[in-house]
């Protein structure tokens, strides 16, 4: 990944951070002659109580194991909530990571058929948000819901599924921020890299967001989507984990006008072939995995 392949990825962090923050937030004046956007490094440095030198080195990666107490001081300045706090902590561990096993991710046999049952728009996603199984309510909500897609790379690369989400900005903000959160220090990780290398080539809008290093878990939550059969659908979603995958279910409010427009999504997807729902898309693509 472009700014782990130094190794500096605290420098890479706190930098991206920085710059996010204005100096009318750090309760500085603005200056005149302003080269960087957001904070200078001697800013940031007398704001957390620390000299100029040490964090230069911080940012520059010549020193990778600043004490609690000073990234709790930069993480002030910098207005970082908990969710982000916690991950500049994560950067800052000296001690060695053990080796990963990993394995391809796998949905559990019991969750093909509980997607059977459901009868609301339900997938398994794995950590780089492959859809590895729905049923036919999710692919009759969004055909970019079949076993076999990628839920960022559909966000970011297909004008359709832009179209789909009423606030694209928003969406693809929390995607990526929530997959950056996911790779965490698995950044060798050969899913991980691929998919990062894939969208950063092809992708303006992923660039700028990546290089923010924003950072956040994409959980349950309500969202608004434009149906292209039967219009606007507002539905919440909840995220369960399952062994390691994710089970995610779309529903509506009880006898609101969704409830109604989904009930005629139904009978469009029992009239979906078996083949394009439950684990293996119809084209019988491989499904993704992570190595």
């Amino acid at each position: 990944m472009k700014d782990e392949e130094s190794g500096n990825r605290l420098g890479s962090y706190l930098r991206a951070r920085r710059e996010l923050v204005s100096p009318a937030q750090a309760g500085l004046p603005p200056g005149g002659n302003r080269r960087v956007p957001g904070l200078r490094r001697e800013e940031v440095a007398l704001l957390a109580g620390i000299s100029p030198d040490y964090y230069l080195r911080l940012e520059r990666g010549r020193d990778k194991n600043p004490s609690p107490q000073v990234l709790d001081a930069l993480a002030r300045v910098l207005r970082l909530d908990e969710v982000e706090r916690t991950y500049l902590l994560g950067l800052s561990s000296a001690r060695p990571r053990a080796p990963r096993r990993r394995r391809p991710e796998h949905v559990p046999a019991r969750v093909h058929e509980l997607l059977g049952h459901l009868q609301l728009p339900a997938f398994v996603e794995g950590r780089a948000f492959d859809v590895l199984a729905s049923n036919p309510m999710a692919i009759a909500l969004s055909p970019r819901l079949r076993p076999g897609e990628n839920r960022l790379r559909s966000l970011l690369l297909d004008p359709e599924e832009q179209a789909f989400q009423q606030d694209w900005a928003s969406a693809t903000a929390d995607f990526v921020a929530a997959l950056r959160t996911t790779v965490g220090d698995d950044t060798d990780n050969p899913r991980f890299v691929e998919l990062v290398g894939e969208l950063a080539l092809s992708s303006q809008r992923f660039r700028t967001l990546w290089a923010r290093h924003d950072v956040r878990p994409l959980d349950g939550g309500t969202t608004t989507v434009n149906h292209p059969v039967v219009g606007e659908l507002r539905l919440h979603r909840d995220k369960l984990a399952i062994d390691d995958v994710i089970l995610v279910i779309y529903y509506p409010d009880r006898g609101s006008d969704s409830d109604e427009k989904l009930r005629l999504l139904a009978a469009l997807a029992h009239s979906e072939p078996a083949d394009t729902a439950h684990g293996r898309p119809a084209d019988n693509r491989p499904l993704p995995e992570t190595p």
